[in-house]
């Protein structure tokens, strides 16, 4: 068999090594279009992983790499002239035109013939020359793009310019980031060594702030000019080099997120960035392409044919590459958004920097480096108002908002349980927020409370509209206070067109079989074609709902909450009027965003009247219609809150969709998140996350880069009411009270936990 690689890259050299190491009677041809020395870019970065790899797979080309690598274990974070060092990373990284070398080497060595200054015009024509063809040829991919109707490539070109740099000047302590302010914006660089006396500086920066500098006008050697005089002090004179050969625009670019449909098509193959790029931000290019070459030669080798290999290759390829994929782009986000983080302050800032990928974790981070997550956590517990020297993890830090001071900063989040007769709470009630006021967690926010009968969403819904309920609620609240530290928040909403349905366990938003009542929303948009056709509200209308919102705030306050939360998200009426999937008005309370903000804002101001003023408000928004631009989207989101800020809301909780039936969200751990994180740092404004948050270390990293104030689990709290005290136990938290009955079962759980060694209690605590 007869094999072309297209590309003497990492990924074709290296898949020409691993094929002649199984099939060492395969004629393999590696073609490259430049020299063989030649090279754009300065060192790469692999881990220690990639490095076991490697090993595995060809033991003699490892062992020559292993020996040209500079090793390093700590990351700096310049930030505000303050530098933050933490360790345990384990990098290592080599030159890339000596790994290139090296490769060739060994690629000899098997029998490998290597072609340079090749250029291959005719993709098509070497694909009928040769039995099989690697497509290793790199970012600008002419095999991609030659067969793109059967790969079928999606290329995003991100919003960040960077170029590629290399200096004398020593970085061999420390993978390091470097940010400055200048008189145009910020500018950052990412650096390490990869030889005795060379190492990367990748310079980066916003498009806008590239613009102002005029960087794309500049030759390179102006561009690089401006960079060295930008990061003079930590150059110590060394200049700064590059490798490529423009004249204009100085060899930035903007960075091409590529992914695929199909990585192969007839005899052709697609390898390494052809196939599939991740950012250089997480050091995973190499990886992937190495990794990947690795698999398509072993697929070749152990399959009885070409395309069973190739669909092998790319059902156990595309899972990996799709996850790393996810983490630089979690990377790259975190890069394209950073002014958003300028304000925080340098501890904290690191931490979201350690974190920005999702990969690392908060308890990741303490086996890194115990002594500095230690630290943080302190800072974290001293900025809370905590006792000084206080070293507990961020979950368990007081919360102070107006005059309601919670004593941790986990939330149960309000969840439905359909219990209700005629909207009068019961025993169920009672039991079920008590137990989880018990449980730990610093507050408990009732399930969503209807302000009328017509407001509910179904006929098992709890209201707060006649006297019976205002009692039952303070039965509830006064248990809550009598027997916990916990505090508890009312809900408050109205059903809108989604209203009138059967119980959760019937079906979601399925209408009731009989007895339906009429509803009203901001328009006569129908939930769905099985939901009945809304009326659309009236002035006359909008002025009662009002008021009743304003009757079950008073309730609400005399039956004991702390905390008061208006419902105005996931298609409930408030919500209906803010997104533009379900508001089709051509009156003052339709169109623009403010226009569709007018009425819930006037339902707030006059909550928020009738609430006390030592008491906070909440309001929940959907940051994300999951449509497109055609509803409301994240950037939209900051403005809901900023109006919502400026009208005196004191938190945003931040969930996201259920606006839409043609909704398609993307899921996954944490997954709303960023809508909360984008709000708080580019407002200012408290804000709470929600979503698929599920283990203590999700609510830690939360927390500590600064992405929510609070944190909302709701399904773990029904698989567990004491979900928060069950956390302390795993985290060695020996301080979060748990209820006095229940000392024996505490000091049980934590010698049970201690003996198999599941924690280290951690100190002071």
């Amino acid at each position: 068999m007869k094999i072309a690689c297209l590309g003497g890259g990492p990924a074709g050299l290296y898949f020409a090594i691993s094929m002649k190491l199984r099939d060492p009677e395969r004629d393999i041809t590696v073609i490259e279009r430049n020299k063989a020395d030649d090279t754009f870019g300065w060192g790469v970065v692999l881990s220690n992983e990639t490095l076991s790899n490697l090993a595995a797979n060809d033991p003699v080309s490892a062992e020559a790499i292993r020996a040209q690598f500079a090793y390093w274990d700590d990351i700096a974070v310049h930030f505000k002239n303050t530098e933050t060092v933490s360790t345990g990373h384990g990098f290592c990284g080599i030159g890339r035109k000596k790994l290139l070398l090296l490769l060739q080497d060994r690629a000899r060595e098997l029998g490998v013939h290597l072609r340079f200054e090749t250029p291959v015009d005719d993709v098509a024509a070497l694909a009928s020359e040769y039995d099989l063809v690697i497509a290793a040829d790199g970012l600008n991919s002419r095999t991609r793009t030659t067969f793109a109707e059967h790969f079928k490539p999606e290329i995003d070109i991100r919003k960040c310019k960077f170029v590629w740099l290399g200096t004398h000047q020593k970085f061999d302590d420390a993978f390091t980031f470097i940010f400055e302010q200048t008189e145009h914006g910020w500018v950052w660089a990412h650096a390490y060594q990869f030889d005795g006396d060379t190492a990367t500086f990748i310079v980066e920066c916003s498009q806008a702030t590239w613009d102002k500098f005029g960087f794309g006008d500049m030759s390179q050697e102006e561009s690089i000019a401006v960079c060295e005089r930008i990061f003079a002090k930590y150059l110590g004179g060394h200049a700064l080099m590059t490798n490529a050969n423009h004249i204009r625009g100085s060899a930035w670019i903007s960075f091409p997120r590529v992914l695929c449909e199909k990585w192969s098509y007839k005899n052709v193959v697609l390898l390494g960035d052809a196939a599939a790029t991740a950012h250089f931000s997480i050091g995973s290019g190499t990886k992937l392409a190495l990794e990947s070459a690795i698999a398509l030669a072993e697929y070749l080798h152990t399959e009885k044919s070409i395309p069973a290999a190739f669909s092998k290759y790319e059902e156990e390829r595309r899972l990996q590459v799709l996850r790393l994929q996810s983490a630089a782009r979690n990377s790259l986000e975190w890069f394209e958004d950073v002014e958003r983080y300028f304000g925080l302050d340098p501890v904290q800032f690191n931490y979201s920097l350690l974190t920005r990928s999702q990969r690392i974790s908060h308890e990741n981070l303490r086996l890194r480096d115990r002594n500095w997550l230690a630290s943080a956590e302190g800072w974290f517990q001293e900025k809370a108002g905590a006792r000084q020297g206080t070293r507990r993890a961020p979950m368990f830090a007081p919360f102070r908002l107006r005059g309601m001071e919670l004593k941790n900063r986990v939330v149960v989040s309000p969840m439905a349980q359909y219990k209700a007769v005629d909207g009068t709470p019961n025993d169920w009630h009672l039991v079920h927020y008590g137990e989880r006021a018990k449980g730990g967690a610093g507050m408990v926010t009732i399930e969503m409370t209807c302000v009328s009968p017509e407001g509910r969403i179904s006929p098992g819904c709890t209201g707060m509209y006649a006297p019976e309920h205002e009692a039952a609620w303070k039965r509830i609240a006064d248990f809550v206070h009598a027997e916990t530290d916990a505090k508890i928040c009312c809900q408050l909403g109205h059903s809108g067109a989604k209203g009138s349905t059967r119980v959760g366990w019937e079906g979601t938003d399925v209408p009731l079989p009989d007895g339906n009542w009429p509803v009203l929303s901001v328009s006569n948009v129908p939930w769905s074609r099985d939901n009945q056709i809304p009326r659309a509200m009236t002035r006359a209308d909008m002025n009662q709902v009002r008021d009743q919102f304003v009757t079950a705030a008073e309730m609400a306050n005399r039956a004991g909450f702390d905390m008061l939360e208006l419902h105005a998200a996931h298609g409930y009426l408030l919500s209906s009027f803010i997104t533009p999937m379900m508001n089709n008005r051509t009156d003052e309370y339709g169109g623009s965003l403010r226009n569709r903000m007018r009425y819930p804002l006037e339902v707030f101001r006059a909550v928020r009247l009738a609430w006390p003023s030592e008491k906070p408000i909440s309001v929940r928004i959907s940051a994300n219609d999951w449509v497109g631009k055609q509803g409301i989207t994240p950037q939209d989101a900051v403005e809901v809150a900023r109006m919502l800020q400026e009208a005196g809301a004191d938190i945003c909780d931040v969930s996201a969709g259920q606006t839409s039936i043609q909704a398609s969200p993307v899921y996954g751990r944490m997954f709303q998140t960023p809508f909360s994180d984008r709000i708080r740092n580019e407002t200012g404004m408290a804000t709470m996350a929600v979503g698929n948050i599920y283990e203590p270390d999700h609510v830690n990293s939360i927390l500590l880069a600064g992405r929510a104030d609070l944190v909302c689990l709701a399904r773990p709290h029904l698989a567990d009411p004491y979900w928060t005290l069950h956390a302390a136990v795993a985290l060695g938290d020996k301080v979060e009270a748990w209820p006095k009955p229940y000392h024996q079962g505490r000091d049980q759980m934590f010698r049970l936990a201690e003996r198999a060694e599941i924690v280290t209690p951690i100190e002071g605590a």
